[in-house]
């Protein structure tokens, strides 16, 4: 069975050479903080315009789902925004929603034909998603679609802290990865 490439880094998502980059996206898809506001600031205001004309077409984004835009100023090719799910203890579908915000991102570069992705750590800032708990989910959810799908994509985990890289490094380095 093929695999994915994976790889880790540890750093700014928003510097990445990739055909695409996700955003831990709210709902407004307008911006906010974290990585949403970093990768808003760097990308410029093009990508807000992106951001709106989705909006004007679709409304807001629902958690669990995800869009594609163009990347501004950014070295990638595109933004897949995602929203992914706010803990709640664990009794709100939040595995469920964390699990297909990764798979409409996926599909979404399988339709855009994106070779290289990035991906940050979704939900585990001010949405408070146990890291761990979402790193497990984020390895299952591509590792199981590339398998079905597409197995010739470069995917990277791009970690901006210390935890989550370490999560992600111990995870990887499981023999089932």
């Amino acid at each position: 069975m093929s695999h994915p490439t994976l790889r880790l880094v540890q750093g700014d998502i928003t510097r990445l050479a990739v055909d695409a980059i996700v955003n831990t996206a709210n709902t407004s898809l307008l911006g906010g903080g974290g990585v949403d506001g970093a990768i808003h600031r760097a990308a410029g205001p093009e990508l807000l315009e992106e951001c709106r004309a989705v909006r004007a077409r679709q409304g807001k984004c629902a958690t669990g789902q995800a869009v594609i835009t163009g990347a501004g100023k950014l070295p990638a090719r595109y933004v897949i925004h995602a929203v992914g799910p706010v803990w709640n203890g664990g009794n709100s579908k939040e595995d469920e929603l964390l699990a297909g915000a990764y798979r409409n991102c996926l599909r979404l570069a399988v339709e855009h034909n994106v070779r290289t992705l990035a991906f940050p750590n979704l939900s585990t800032g001010i949405y408070g998603f146990p890291k761990e708990r979402a790193a497990e989910i984020a390895l299952r959810e591509v590792g199981t679609f590339f398998a079905d799908h597409f197995p010739d994509l470069e995917v990277t985990f791009a970690c901006f802290d210390t935890e989550n890289h370490a999560i992600y490094a111990r995870l990887l380095a499981a023999p089932e990865h």
